[in-house]
């Protein structure tokens, strides 16, 4: 089955996060394979969106994140608790807005042509962060709270899985 998550021209960046999820919600909708759901999603994303990398660190015995699927350039491999943006998401649990990653303390550069960074915890349906939604611009400043509140829908739909 093939899904174009590529998005029509014109629309705002809210209108762009509403779309996606229409098309991304019956998509994932069912999905039992967690990496098949989380390969998809960084796709999916990376397509509609072109993001200048996309992808998933996955918690590993609660002590690091290890690289899950992405789309883009080679990626760190894994990350400690509390260590750069990814890992400090994972430990308070809450979203993180990088508008310039070298301003960030302890920022883990793995692509020195990463400018701005946001990364979404993903929970389980009992709440534990299981795994983070890493997203990396080229651009300084590149994301706000319409990115937060439209990745935190995907996130949402990535519960189940």
């Amino acid at each position: 089955m093939e899904q174009a998550f590529k998005l029509e021209q014109g629309l705002t960046k809210a209108e762009r996060y509403e779309r996606f999820l229409e098309l991304f919600k019956p998509f994932i909708e069912g999905e039992t394979d967690r990496l098949a759901a989380l390969a998809n999603t960084a796709a999916a994303l990376h397509e509609a969106f072109g993001f200048f990398w996309v992808g998933f660190y996955l918690v590993a015995n609660d002590e690091w994140l290890s690289l899950g699927p992405f789309q883009g350039s080679v990626a760190c491999s894994r990350i400690r608790k509390g260590r750069g943006v990814c890992g400090t998401a994972w430990q308070i649990g809450e979203t993180q807005i990088v508008p310039d990653v070298d301003a960030f303390p302890g920022h883990i550069a793995c692509s020195s042509q990463s400018r701005s960074e946001i990364v979404v915890p993903i929970r389980d349906s009992q709440g534990r962060v299981t795994a983070v939604l890493d997203i990396d611009s080229d651009k300084p400043a590149d994301f706000d709270t319409t990115d937060q509140k439209g990745l935190e829908a995907v996130a949402e739909c990535l519960k189940k899985v």
